[in-house]
């Protein structure tokens, strides 16, 4: 296997977290570099979209995390071989990154504008997505979004799950999914009880 660096922020969770959960269910051994903001800053122009996360293979630097997904994905049986059932997949992976960058279209607000942005967040492009992916679960059999099985699907939507029920999104009310989506609770819960994905966690606990 080639030498395999993920640079990201240094939080559990954002863009990075799905590709280094794929990584780590898959047996691949890789280098998890975590930044600072600051430290970014100061490597932003060194990234070829001046953005994170970026993955160094055999030393050469590539970008977008959904292709790292469903890359990592090929390599470790984490993503369909079906062509059907690659699009279903393909479908939830840009789904969830839709949703992640209509929040970033939020930052850097403040006070009344930032709570305005929100609420048309969640009752318009939030709604909507839970729903749709609320709906692609149940067609795919309720528990998993492809082939009846765990793939980077799966953990794509766990994190962004996570994070909306976390409560740590300003004016985002962290029970949003259980009225619009309940099957995507149900589904987090399940994913964060997947083996592999305890050990990772438990693994981080560790490294803390």
């Amino acid at each position: 296997m080639d030498k395999i660096k993920l640079t990201y922020f240094d939080i559990d969770g954002g863009r990075a977290e799905p590709v280094r959960l794929a990584l780590y269910l898959g047996g691949i051994e890789f280098e998890d570099c975590r930044v600072s903001f600051s430290e970014f800053e100061r490597m932003r122009g060194s990234t070829p979209l001046h953005a994170l996360p970026v993955v160094e293979i055999d030393g050469v630097m590539y970008t977008q995390g959904n292709a790292m997904c469903r890359y990592f994905g090929k390599l470790t049986g984490l993503y369909p071989s079906d062509s059907w059932q690659s699009f279903l997949c393909d479908e939830v992976l840009e789904i969830v990154e839709d949703a992640i960058l209509a929040l970033g279209r939020t930052f850097g607000l403040r006070g009344n504008e930032l709570k305005a942005a929100r609420a048309a967040l969640c009752e318009g492009m939030y709604t909507r997505c839970l729903k749709v992916l609320d709906e692609r679960l149940e067609a795919a059999g309720g528990e998993y979004f492809a082939e009846r099985r765990l793939t980077v699907a799966d953990p794509k939507v766990y994190v962004w799950m996570t994070r909306l029920k976390s409560g740590a999104l300003d004016y985002v009310p962290s029970d949003l999914p259980d009225t619009i989506a309940p099957r995507l609770v149900r589904h987090m819960e399940r994913v964060a009880m997947e083996p592999g994905v305890v050990a990772y966690y438990a693994s981080r606990r560790k490294q803390t």
